[in-house]
């Protein structure tokens, strides 16, 4: 995947406001959480870098991915095995996630009705919504 100079721009800025360095591992782990769909914890990412024939350091990938949650290129998400996943936010749609609570497969889905209700129930409080992040630990109904 090719990235846009816009995005690698935003990144060395979001960078430089964090008072680091624009370095090759940062990068790496920038491009690729955003060339890779799905939902990745540290050890995915690595693992991913490792097939490619290169190498990062655990820390690198944990300082750089609060990074990229910090300034919106990626999402994180925390299941009940305590464990961080984060997506690329830059090439998706909003949406939400139900998390299976028995295997923590993440299945994501969208609802205007809910996103409506949400707004609601903000505005008759007085608030409107900025963001926010709905995540539904659900369970398989057995029959």
């Amino acid at each position: 995947m090719k990235l846009k100079s816009k995005y690698i721009e935003n990144y060395r800025d979001a960078l430089r406001k964090e008072k680091l360095k624009f370095t090759n591992q940062r990068f790496l782990v920038f491009k690729t959480l955003l060339a890779n769909e799905g939902h990745f914890d540290c050890e995915d990412i690595i693992g991913l870098i490792n097939k490619s024939g290169r190498k990062v350091s655990r820390a690198t990938v944990y300082r750089t991915l609060d990074i990229l949650v910090k300034y919106n290129f990626a999402r994180k998400l925390i299941l009940d095995d305590g464990i961080a996943r984060y997506e690329n936010k830059l090439f998706t749609e909003h949406h939400d996630h139900m998390i299976d609570i028995e295997n923590n497969d993440i299945i994501e889905f969208y609802s205007d009705e809910l996103e409506q209700l949400q707004d609601n129930i903000a505005k008759q409080h007085g608030y409107k919504i900025v963001k926010h992040i709905h995540q539904l630990f659900v369970k398989k109904i057995k029959k």
